[in-house]
């Protein structure tokens, strides 16, 4: 309620206002809140006490408490869950890494980290859904920036590498899957068919990386992210070269017709 609301409510009778009042605080009204620093008239204040209805202040005005107040319920209603796996910010693109356990992706992300990237969360990643399909990564509090690495045990990024190395939250825009090698399995060699993951409705970028002994899974991971920066440039690597190929085999064709 700001200035125009408790203005009408003061040009009222008594009696009319304490109707209108009762009755709409017999709705399940949350609270209400008054704006401006405005005194809060008496009969609201006691309409709102006998329905049980909480009445608050703010010194902000209408339109600015309503835009602060809107982003904060947004925010904590928006659909959210955890997902097993480990966020980075790899060149500003935030890789989430995911796969079995046991698979390295903690490891990956170490090395990331160590190359002068930054660690979001590991293991237990809280994923949040902003408005306009935005997805976000946000680093559990309990956990901070902790890391399990097996052998070695538990590890604290910020006190090794410290503040440049770590952030609080990311948007989350690739998915890196690391999935073992298997003999005869289909691996996408030429990238040409994107691939895509789905995660509370959004669909992501998917991209598989499967693991033999000796792959540098670390530069992969980079490759990833600047590869990915290259395609919202309108860049797509693997397109270009597939049409650049298609075009140099037309010509070839179109050569031996001129010559038989």
């Amino acid at each position: 309620m700001g200035e125009t609301e408790i203005v009408y409510m003061e040009s009222l009778d008594p009696s009319t206002l304490e109707n209108y009042l009762e009755k709409m605080c017999s709705f399940e009204i949350p609270c209400f809140f008054v704006s401006k620093g405005l005194e809060a008239p008496q009969a609201l204040l006691d309409a709102a006490e006998r329905q049980g209805r909480p009445v608050l202040g703010t010194q902000l005005g209408t339109q600015e408490f309503t835009r602060r107040f809107s982003s904060f319920l947004e925010a904590h209603f928006a659909p959210q869950q955890y997902l097993h796996g480990s966020l980075a910010d790899v060149y500003g693109v935030g890789l989430l890494y995911i796969g079995p356990s046991g698979i390295g992706k903690s490891e990956c992300v170490l090395d990331l980290v160590e190359r002068g990237h930054r660690l979001v969360c590991d293991d237990m990643v809280r994923i949040i859904r902003e408005p306009g399909e935005t997805l976000v990564g946000v680093a559990n509090e309990e956990l901070g920036h902790h890391m399990e690495i097996r052998g070695l045990g538990i590890i604290d990024i910020f006190r090794l590498f410290g503040i440049r190395a770590v952030r609080k939250r990311k948007r989350i825009e690739v998915v890196v899957e690391l999935i073992n090698w298997e003999d005869g399995a289909e691996i996408d060699r030429t990238g040409l068919a994107d691939r895509t993951t789905e995660i509370l409705g959004v669909s992501l970028p998917l991209v598989q990386v499967p693991l033999v002994p000796g792959k540098n899974i670390t530069v992969i991971g980079e490759v990833i992210a600047t590869n990915h920066l290259l395609k919202l440039k309108g860049h797509h690597s693997a397109r270009e070269f597939n049409r650049r190929l298609l075009e140099q085999m037309k010509q070839v064709d179109y050569i031996d017709e001129v010559s038989e």
